[in-house]
């Protein structure tokens, strides 16, 4: 089904005169600005139907803004969060914060911080600082950014056809009302996970009671 199909008729979205009670929505367009997703957004405000994931679950969940608070410990403390949650959040989210200043302040300190756009996805538009170049820089300070601190990420020897290579890791963890549903595994070599690797690809995740 394409957007273009829909329409609305006497407070209710249609496709081809039929009614439409759910849209799983596929967009990368998260809060339907685009003039063409119209019909989509006066849906979602009228609520004409249910719309999965709809612009507010993104902005809650997938918003990298966020980040910049859920890594922040005074703002964090401000907001009444415990002592034990913080120190969790801490431990689990490298420092992120919104890019915003002075200019040549965030080139000079560019090699220590991942440039990421606030509504991205897939790694697009995404920049290391120490790759980063002055056009792109340019971009980033747009608008619209968030850079996290650079962390170096878990990496798993494994032999291939070219011997002993080392492989990054990356590890997904799908979740639904509190609880994880399902747990994905990549390995990968170069910047950004990827399935081109040699040798990579999607990897088994065994989980260990410690109790």
């Amino acid at each position: 089904m394409e957007v273009d199909e829909l329409s609305i008729r006497d407070d209710r979205l249609e496709i081809r005169g039929e009614p439409v009670d759910l849209v799983y929505n596929r967009l990368t367009d998260f809060y339907f600005d685009a003039a063409s997703h119209a019909v989509l957004r006066t849906a979602y405000e009228r609520r004409l139907a249910v719309i999965t994931p709809h612009p507010r679950a993104h902005a809650l969940y997938a918003n990298k803004h966020n980040l910049a608070l859920l890594s922040d410990a005074a703002a964090l403390a401000r907001l009444g969060a415990t002592p034990g949650t913080i120190q969790q959040l801490q431990g689990a989210i490298p420092s992120t914060r919104s890019v915003v200043g002075p200019e040549e302040q965030w080139w000079q300190a560019r090699k220590s911080w991942f440039f990421k756009p606030g509504s991205g996805y897939g790694s697009r538009g995404s920049y290391r600082g120490d790759k980063l170049t002055r056009r792109a820089f340019s971009d980033v300070m747009s608008g619209g950014y968030v850079a996290q601190q650079i962390t170096p990420p878990s990496e798993r020897w494994r032999t291939t056809a070219n011997g002993r290579e080392a492989y990054k890791v990356d590890v997904r963890c799908y979740a639904y009302a509190g609880r994880v549903q399902l747990m994905a595994a990549r390995l990968y070599q170069g910047q950004t996970t990827n399935f081109r690797t040699a040798g990579g690809g999607f990897a088994p995740i065994y989980t260990v009671d410690l109790a």
